[in-house]
């Protein structure tokens, strides 16, 4: 969502990155890009003029033109005030100390309040709640069906009672959830295409019964400043205590995560980065902060980890690959745990929140070397189709072997030399690591090492924290560079 953004802002920190001292002309310049870069993304006017104004005085306050790393300086100076922008802390979600805790999504249709009342759901039986979804929508056609189809895929029970209406239904949900032990109730409430006094009345009225703990205004990203208007429209009649921005993952501008807390003073506490169920982050400004100005986000990386990899599985992958006994199934068992972490942001979007990557993907990308992620598709499909034995012990695997392995993955026996070739390099790299790199030992005795020692191997790279790294030239070669070498061999070989 952020890319267009972060460009121009990169570029703005390049220039000045080349000046070993800044003058207070170069500032201003510098300071009139970005207040450009902001208003092209879609952030509110006051906002921007007061982002502006606020870096303008700290730069002069700091004395950024003596600084001897200038460009740095104000680097850190839009990133401070990015993070005050977004909220400084992050927003927790509240929890009543005398269960059930009562969470009321509101918004208007479209914004995607069915799916992430079960993303909620999700999100709030990890923190160790029982969680009850609530039914409060008769009006949409299939808004229940869509919601008990979605409890059933998550295991949440759906309190419905056909010919109730909203208010008397909620009222009678939580007493369901008391009378049950069920500790977190989430109301879908309905949606109009608008904000009118019909809605707002229901809404209060459910709010008058039930008193929720949170009331969530579920508002669409890629709706840019529509989605700050609908937030002040809400604020008015009912106490929005948060908001759960989703399509966080879409290629909107942003602005609307940029602008929403300063113009409505409403914390964002969730925001939904795809549209599997657990694709919902807790918001952390910092983190974005970080993002936008491509400085990665190893703290979300590390929390991924922590949460889809097996730490005891971890430990003897590791032990293998001291070893030198990282085979074909261990390769792919990575894989799967790779794309467990990747979630709805794809393994693209796992490699950008490593520092550097975000521009390094963009450069990929537009010199023709994207990650293509049909490619591990393809590389699973051919180990998938080895025997046990084949994927223990590659070098077995011959002519007739690749015939019926290429027979069997639906690909070639090209691509099948291909992925051997790969996996060799990557075995040689893995030795390498093994015996300790400059600088590799300590970093994975830290604490990265041991949030990140399981984190999935690519063709090209070696295992756990040190070879991270590495993971996007690695990416770009398994999935598309390999295939265009590949091609690049053929048309030598036919002129020759």
């Amino acid at each position: 969502m952020f890319e267009s953004l972060s460009e121009k802002l990169q570029a703005v920190f390049d220039r000045l990155g080349r000046k070993g001292r800044l003058s207070e002309e170069d500032v201003d310049l510098a300071l009139r890009e970005v207040r450009v870069a902001l208003l092209e993304a879609d952030v509110s006017l006051r906002v921007v003029r007061q982002f502006v104004a606020a870096i303008k005085e700290k730069a002069v306050g700091q004395d950024v033109l003596q600084s001897l790393t200038p460009a740095q300086t104000v680097i850190k100076l839009v990133h401070d005030q990015l993070v005050e922008l977004l909220g400084t802390e992050p927003a927790k979600l509240a929890v009543n100390p005398k269960p059930p805790t009562v969470v009321m999504l509101v918004g208007l249709q479209g914004s995607g309040k069915t799916t992430h009342a079960g993303k909620l759901a999700v999100h709030v039986r990890k923190m160790g709640h029982k969680p009850l979804l609530v039914a409060a929508d008769p009006y949409r056609p299939a808004a229940v069906t869509q919601l008990q189809t979605l409890g059933k895929q998550i295991d949440v029970p759906v309190y419905y009672e056909q010919g109730k209406k909203p208010p008397e239904l909620s009222q009678a949900a939580v007493r369901y959830a008391e009378q049950n032990g069920l500790s977190f109730v989430i109301v879908d409430t309905a949606g109009r295409l608008q904000i009118d006094d019909e809605l707002m009345r229901e809404l209060e009225a459910i709010t008058s019964r039930v008193s929720p703990t949170e009331t969530l205004l579920v508002a669409d990203a890629m709706t840019g400043q529509e989605a700050v208007h609908v937030a002040e429209g809400f604020k008015q009649h009912v106490n929005v205590t948060g908001v759960i921005l989703t399509k966080m993952d879409g290629d909107a501008r942003g602005g609307a995560a940029l602008s929403l807390r300063e113009v409505t003073g409403v914390p964002i506490k969730f925001i939904g980065t795809g549209e599997k169920l657990d694709a919902l982050e807790q918001f952390h400004p910092d983190r974005l902060a970080q993002r936008i100005l491509g400085m990665g986000d190893v703290l979300s990386l590390i929390e991924r980890a922590q949460e889809h990899v097996d730490q005891e599985q971890a430990a003897k992958m590791q032990s293998k690959v001291v070893k030198g006994e990282f085979d074909l199934q261990d390769f792919l068992d990575q894989m799967s745990q790779l794309r467990k972490m990747a979630g709805g942001g794809g393994l693209t979007g796992l490699v950008e929140m490593l520092p550097g990557v975000g521009r390094a993907m963009k450069e990929a990308r537009q010199a023709g070397q994207a990650v293509d992620e049909k490619q591990f598709k393809r590389i699973e499909a051919i180990i998938q189709s080895m025997t046990p034995e084949e994927r223990r012990r590659p070098d077995i695997i011959g002519g007739s072997r690749k015939r019926r392995i290429a027979s069997g993955s639906g690909t070639s026996a090209a691509e099948i030399n291909q992925l051997l070739a790969q996996f060799r390099q990557m075995q040689t790299m893995m030795k390498q690591l093994s015996k300790g790199l400059p600088g590799m030992a300590g970093l994975a005795r830290g604490g990265l090492g041991n949030a990140l020692g399981g984190l999935p191997s690519l063709p090209g790279l070696g295992g756990g924290a040190a070879s991270v790294p590495q993971a996007v030239p690695a990416a770009a070669a398994a999935a598309g560079g390999g295939n265009r070498q590949h091609h690049k061999a053929r048309k030598k070989k036919k002129r020759r």
